[in-house]
């Protein structure tokens, strides 16, 4: 029996889970929202995690009937993410291992969505789409890695929505990109938007551009509403996404997609993508909310595996990096 506790804080969630051999007992987290309008200023969520970490904490274990004494290993995000907010989750994570005397395990962002999927779903071996405000990519395992097969260019696509909901104002309670969801749900008139898919990368910095200049003019003749431009961005992302993935599963001869990140909780993504591996006769794995946004229980899963095959960090390596690729990792733990 091995239990571990995980601290999630790459970005405006702070999360704390306790897995104990692949049962989650506890995944409480908080958000950190602003104004519409506004984006995520590091600084300030770095303040807001440090304000509710043990709050978080304590109610992780109240929530797991467990003692610190029961848990076998500390793990947290050692990124990718913000700097302030993922030291100020190290910081804890280190403190706490030694205040219980328990080894200390800094965990790739990417892999522990990867891992938590995996779990949840049942899928074996899937080709991952990696999708989040700040990650784009599609990923196979492969000889002891998770291996890259393409990405975004510029920015994730979680952020070109987060970016263009702050040009329309809508709110960021609980996300932005939610909201965009709900109102693209609404929109009627599909606007011709840049398509840009580069072998298997991506880039959505020119897409994002080209709306926000549109979303000025457009709105200001009356020519669509913001339902119909959130509704296009959706459909033109989302269809560049799929073309890459299949691509990704066509060379891998894969039978299994599984999508993770906080934008794979988006209902149309899976919808699109559903659509792509049933005439591949392949199968789709999604998680929802709890497990698709970022969450403590993830953290701990992937130290869970990790753990069980011999990974620990010293408490001298102990440090966080704000880019962390998911390919420098070495997966011990899958055969």
């Amino acid at each position: 029996m091995t239990i571990v506790i995980g601290f999630e804080g790459s970005a405006n969630k702070i999360g704390v889970g306790i897995i104990k051999d692949g049962v989650v007992l506890s995944n409480p987290r908080r958000t950190y929202i602003t104004p519409p309008g506004q984006g995520f200023p590091p600084r300030d969520i770095a303040k807001h995690h440090q304000a509710r970490v043990l709050e978080v904490t304590s109610e992780a274990l109240e929530q797991a009937h467990i003692k610190p004494e029961e848990i076998d290993c500390v793990a947290y995000t050692k990124g990718p993410g913000m700097g302030a907010p993922l030291v100020c989750v190290a910081i804890v994570a280190r403190t706490l291992s030694q205040l219980w005397n328990k080894p200390l395990l800094g965990i790739n962002h990417c892999i522990g969505h990867i891992e938590m999927g995996r779990l949840i779903t049942g899928a074996t071996n899937p080709t991952v789409l990696y999708v989040s405000g700040g990650n784009t990519q599609v990923i196979a395992y492969s000889e002891r890695r998770y291996r890259i097969f393409g990405e975004t260019i510029d920015i994730a696509v979680g952020n070109c929505l987060d970016r263009f909901a702050r040009v329309l104002k809508i709110s960021n309670d609980p996300s932005p990109g939610y909201n965009i969801e709900q109102m693209a749900r609404r929109g009627m008139k599909l606007v011709d938007l840049p398509y840009t898919v580069k072998g298997m990368d991506v880039s959505f910095s020119g897409i994002l551009s080209f709306i926000e200049e549109a979303a000025h003019r457009m709105l200001a003749a009356a020519e669509c509403s913001p339902e119909d431009l959130c509704f296009s961005l959706q459909e033109t992302l989302f269809a560049m996404l799929v073309e890459t993935t299949e691509r990704a599963i066509a060379h891998c001869g894969s039978e299994e997609v599984l999508i993770v990140g906080g934008v794979g909780c988006n209902l149309r993504l899976q919808q699109m993508m559903a659509a792509m591996c049933k005439e591949r006769g392949a199968k789709l794995f999604a998680t929802d909310e709890r497990f698709c946004i970022d969450n403590g229980a993830m953290i701990a899963q992937a130290g869970w595996e990790m753990f069980r095959a011999g990974h620990v960090t010293a408490l001298e390596d102990s440090w966080i990096t704000q880019r962390f690729r998911t390919d420098e990792v070495e997966v011990t733990w899958r055969g």
